[in-house]
């Protein structure tokens, strides 16, 4: 068994491997190739990508998706009908009038995001299982996973490894962590994960966590923003204003045994108080959370406090 580790920057971002096997250099160049099937399976900035054709014939005719595709939708538009939920894979209209993150980013008009937010009712998607297939009814139509695409990729590579025996591993694929078995740095076995300091530059931590066979991810306010004037915009939407979300809250992690899961949650639950956060979490037995406020509050979920690391500590 061997330990190795590489680093590839695409989808945006820059995505750390590790695993423990065999075989690990090869296991690591199979992942390689898998992350770049999935990114053209998933983008919604390639104009070549499967999501992009159903953009392309969206008010026209129903599309035939790959697996994986069909499968990731058909979770988002669960999630995007439950409530609570801010979670909107519909979306897309409105994610590309705002375009935060790019250089053309900009404020749209009321006028441009009304318009935008008539085309993104997820109910309106139409899904057949049996054929693989999905249609969007209204042209101009767009399903954006940005939300989601990060935590299925995380969980289907860590599958990967387990699969080729694999002993122990992770991904971060962008600040999305995700690891199964122990950790060979830590006597404990547990993964040490910093998380952000939301109100100062990458790789400043507020507090670690611990984890074991757990992924980790956080949404937050603080990263991609468009400035326009006085007034700064954040990319999280209200999906029924068209406008950021208004919130008190900076940054939002949620723990949980799965990424996609993590995805989900961060994502349906920013822009609920931080009471409604906690008590749906607290409620819950398979997620966990630890929230930071503009007032720089930490506030975490009831099972997660003996896993949470001080600052005072190594991380």
């Amino acid at each position: 068994m061997s330990i190795e580790e590489k680093t590839l920057h695409m989808m945006g971002t820059k995505i750390d491997l590790m695993v423990d096997s065999r075989n690990s250099n090869m296991l690591l160049k199979q992942l390689a190739h898998d992350l770049n099937v999935y990114e053209a399976r998933f983008n919604a900035n390639d104009p070549q990508s499967e999501l992009m054709a159903l953009h392309h014939h969206a008010g026209v005719t129903p599309v035939t998706v790959h697996d994986d595709l069909y499968e990731l939708i058909a979770i988002g538009k669960k999630h995007s009908l439950k409530t609570p939920s801010y979670l909107n894979i519909a979306l897309g209209p409105l994610v590309k009038q705002w375009h935060i993150g790019f250089d053309d980013a900009k404020k749209p008009s009321d006028d441009l995001i009304t318009g935008a937010l008539a085309l993104t009712d997820p109910a309106l998607i139409e899904l057949d299982g049996d054929k693989k297939t999905v249609y969007l009814p209204k042209k101009g139509m767009e399903i954006d996973l940005g939300a989601l695409a990060k935590g299925y990729i995380a969980d289907r590579i860590i599958s990967t490894c387990k699969h080729q025996a694999a002993t122990t591993g992770f991904i971060n694929l962008g600040g999305n962590f995700l690891s199964f078995g122990p950790s060979p740095k830590r006597a404990s076995g547990y993964y040490r994960i910093g998380i952000q300091d939301p109100t100062k530059p990458r790789g400043n931590y507020m507090l670690a966590v611990d984890t074991l066979n757990q992924s980790v991810v956080t949404s937050g306010v603080y990263e991609r923003q468009l400035k326009q004037g006085n007034q700064s915009y954040h990319h999280i939407f209200d999906p029924k204003t068209g406008y950021p979300i208004e919130t008190d809250i900076l940054s939002l992690t949620i723990i949980s045994d799965t990424s996609l899961e993590g995805e989900i949650f961060s994502t349906r639950l920013f822009g609920l108080s931080v009471k409604d956060i906690l008590s749906f979490v607290n409620d819950s037995n398979n997620i966990d959370v630890i929230i930071i406020t503009k007032e720089r509050q930490i506030h975490f979920s009831e099972t997660i406090k003996h896993h949470i690391v001080p600052l005072s500590h190594s991380i």
